[in-house]
């Protein structure tokens, strides 16, 4: 089974290209820093350490800022 869920997932997220696209780009920033805002990840790589801060609420993404 895999953690998190993509249910558990898209309860956060609008769509899946949006869960795709701030994954990969927060996935990114953590390969680079050596920094994940979650301490005790289940996941080792970055990607899923992403979607671990999704689905805790600490990274999050609001369309709205983007339309204006």
């Amino acid at each position: 089974m895999l953690y998190p869920s993509i249910d558990s997932l898209m309860e956060k997220l609008d769509s899946k290209y949006t869960l795709v696209t701030l994954s990969a780009k927060r996935a990114r920033v953590i390969q680079q820093t050596a920094y994940a805002g979650t301490e005790d990840t289940k996941s080792n790589k970055p990607v899923g350490k992403a979607l671990e801060e999704i689905v805790e609420g600490k990274l999050t993404f609001d369309i709205n800022k983007l339309q204006g």
